[in-house]
């Protein structure tokens, strides 16, 4: 007689989508009361500000918009500026050091790749000071470029260890057969290596865009005039004079977040699949 085979209850999957789905409310449902007391007056927020059963106002959006002593648009301009230079910077340059500590045999290498992945380790707070001294002596103080510079910087550690474990689990027939038909070895980089690694480039360019966006630590320091700021320190300005108008606050916060949440819903699966391929391949 044939045993039946009893399936056991997956207590342990179980056990893990609880506590996923749990911690999933934890981050989603404040988000969400944040965009449902966007649309709230400010004196429903005082009084109730779980309440489901309000008048929607767009009160708050117009305020967003008028009383800042900057213009919003202006700091999404600014942000957008400042974010897409760290990105192309960084995919620019730790592609080229990444392919070189792969492809290339040198003395230092080793030592090299131990300070990359060292540097790893030091927050960024830890070098503001000596940062903020060399931005002074070349001028570069509540310029866009003060913010750039150490950014791009701060980034490219985690830049090429990503695209370094990319790199190394690709053939290099490719580029040996490149070289033979007589390209150099930017061509090689821009033709061969750029064009295959575009899941890894795209992990890289997602993860320094939104660093760059959130980076309000640097842009405190470096930011000093309203026509400057970007959107996370135009946050922490409307925050320090507006912080008792719950509602504007809220607008606030909806305008900065959804932007970039809705980036992370289109290319979340090129940051998944940049991350694993370079793990795998590494």
């Amino acid at each position: 007689m044939a045993i039946r085979s009893r399936r056991r209850f997956p207590f342990a999957q179980v056990a893990a989508y609880t506590v996923l789905i749990l911690w999933a409310l934890t981050t989603v449902l404040p988000f969400l009361w944040v965009i449902i007391n966007s649309f709230k007056n400010k004196d429903i927020i005082q009084t109730n500000a779980f309440t489901l059963m309000f008048e929607p106002t767009l009160d708050n959006y117009i305020k967003t918009f008028t009383r800042p002593p900057q213009s919003v648009w202006m700091a999404y301009l600014n942000s957008l500026v400042i974010s897409g230079t760290v990105t192309v910077l960084v995919m620019l340059l730790a592609g080229m050091a990444a392919f070189a500590m792969v492809r290339y045999r040198f003395k230092g290498r080793r030592l090299l790749d131990s300070l990359i992945v060292a540097s790893l380790m030091f927050p960024v707070f830890s070098t503001i000071i000596p940062v903020f001294q060399m931005l002074s002596a070349i001028r570069v103080v509540d310029n866009p470029i003060g913010v750039i510079l150490p950014q791009t910087a701060g980034n490219l550690a985690f830049a090429i260890v990503i695209l370094m474990g990319y790199i190394r689990g690709l053939p290099i027939d490719m580029e040996e057969s490149a070289f033979l038909e007589g390209c150099n070895v930017f061509q090689v980089f821009y033709r061969i290596i750029m064009p295959v690694c575009r899941p890894a480039f795209a992990t890289v360019a997602i993860f320094a865009f939104l660093w760059s966006y959130n980076d309000l630590f640097t842009q405190l320091f470096f930011l000093r005039s309203p026509q400057t700021w970007a959107i996370t320190r135009f946050l922490n300005e409307v925050s320090s004079q507006f912080g008792t108008d719950y509602g504007m606050m809220c607008a606030v916060v909806t305008l900065i977040v959804v932007p970039v949440l809705i980036v992370y819903i289109f290319l979340q699966k090129n940051i998944v699949k940049g991350l694993t391929a370079g793990a795998i391949k590494g």
